[in-house]
């Protein structure tokens, strides 16, 4: 079990840029790490996933050329480079993990907000 933290999240106009990070307690090289998004009155959506060695990564359709996913295993740390930056990507962000043999995401952090006005 890790405990996580996102950090990054704030206020941008449409088109710009935001980079969320999520820094672990532990080692995270066994774990598979996502980010998930929740807007007001909206489910919890898949936004990204990340395999525990990088190599493999699956976004959500809406995402796909905007955002990008990456990790740093030394550094206990995930990143989402977002781009082009819509107003439908209000929302507050969540990171997850799970033991790569896991079938469900296990660990959660408290989320960071993002908003970006048109």
């Amino acid at each position: 079990q890790v405990q996580l933290v996102e950090s990054g999240g704030g206020l941008v106009q449409a088109g710009g840029s935001l980079r969320l990070s999520c820094t672990a307690s532990g080692r995270i090289s066994n774990y598979v790490l996502a980010w998930f998004r929740q807007a007001p009155g909206k489910e919890q959506q898949f936004v990204v996933e990340i395999s525990w060695s990088g190599g493999n990564t699956r976004y959500a359709d809406s995402v796909k050329g905007r955002f990008t996913i990456s990790r740093d295993n030394a550094k206990s740390t995930m990143y989402l480079q977002m781009n082009s930056l819509k107003p439908e990507d209000t929302a507050v962000y969540y990171c997850a993990a799970k033991f790569f043999t896991s079938p469900e995401y296990t660990d959660w952090g408290q989320g960071t907000q993002v908003t970006v006005s048109s």
